[in-house]
């Protein structure tokens, strides 16, 4: 008889968003390598570090750090251009690239940058076409600039819909799921809470997709907030006022929100592992140092 599977070991990565000069860029992530981050990710919005040169940057000034990007948008790029980028920045980072991809939701930024928007089931087509021949062109074993990782770089998936999560199941070594939803009614890309229960949903249909994998793919969860207060209240005020519909006991269930004493977050975090499987956890760059005694109260756990 099989013996029961205990949960995946925690992971923990930090999403640097703020632009720097060289030296503040290197000191921000050997920063984030102290208080032990597994990864360093950067995200893939206009008015934010180019992904790929801030990556090579931050494995010159670590050691020991995953390298990744959370997400990149697969509408900003070409993915025959995405898969030289994805090979050279793998080998100038000595094979500690995580390749991160996403749907893009921001319509003001294809706007600014001349590039075609398209409804969401475009935009998830021009995903699967990315992964797909990222796949084939970086399998080829003619391919060329060669990247270090064989027999692939390790692939991310973010996003909830069904369209995506059926692509994440087939294809991706980890699951992203997003916390928040762009709202309908934005093009410039303001996010809504995901709250406890839709979460509880679109993993369930994520399970249900992945039910045919030899093996379970790692499940990441980007936190938007990570506060450790004795007043939970006064700190969620301001999500409050932004999210009206939102009540105080809707917003201290937020997946997404941390906010409590260390004893409540560290438990919170671990009830989240239990229930939905996270434990691959992303913190805002805002958020790197009040997370750092989290992590150490989660290792080994």
């Amino acid at each position: 008889m099989s013996q029961p599977v205990g949960p995946r070991p925690f992971r923990f990565g930090v999403n640097l968003m703020t632009s720097a000069p060289a030296d503040e860029w290197r000191a921000k992530c050997r920063r984030a390598e102290e208080l032990g981050y597994d990864v360093i990710l950067v995200p893939d919005h206009l008015g934010m570090p180019a992904p790929f040169p801030a990556l090579v940057a931050a494995a010159e000034a670590t050691e020991r750090p995953r390298l990744g990007t959370l997400v990149l948008n697969a509408g900003f790029w070409n993915p025959a251009l995405l898969a030289r980028e994805v090979a050279t920045t793998d080998a100038l980072t000595g094979g500690r690239l995580e390749l991160g991809l996403g749907a893009g939701y921001v319509q003001a930024e294809h706007d600014s940058a001349g590039l075609p928007f398209g409804t969401p089931r475009e935009r998830v087509d021009h995903l699967r076409r990315t992964v797909e021949e990222l796949e084939r062109l970086l399998g080829a074993e003619s391919y060329q600039p060669r990247p270090t990782q064989q027999p692939r770089v390790p692939l991310l998936v973010g996003g909830n819909g069904d369209r995506v999560l059926r692509l994440t199941a087939e294809h991706a070594d980890i699951a992203a799921f997003g916390g928040a939803y762009p709202d309908p009614e934005s093009s410039t890309g303001r996010l809504l809470p995901v709250t406890a229960e839709q979460l509880d949903e679109r993993v369930a249909r994520y399970r249900k997709f992945a039910a045919s994998r030899p093996e379970p793919a790692e499940l990441n969860l980007l936190l938007q907030m990570v506060t450790v207060t004795e007043d939970r209240e006064a700190v969620l005020q301001p999500l409050l006022d932004l999210v009206p519909e939102l009540t105080l006991e809707q917003a201290l269930a937020l997946p997404i929100v941390l906010t409590g004493s260390l004893d409540q977050i560290t438990a919170q975090v671990l009830v989240q592992r239990e229930r939905y499987g996270f434990s691959y956890l992303t913190v805002l760059e805002p958020y790197m140092e009040a997370f750092a005694p989290v992590m150490a109260r989660l290792r080994d756990k």
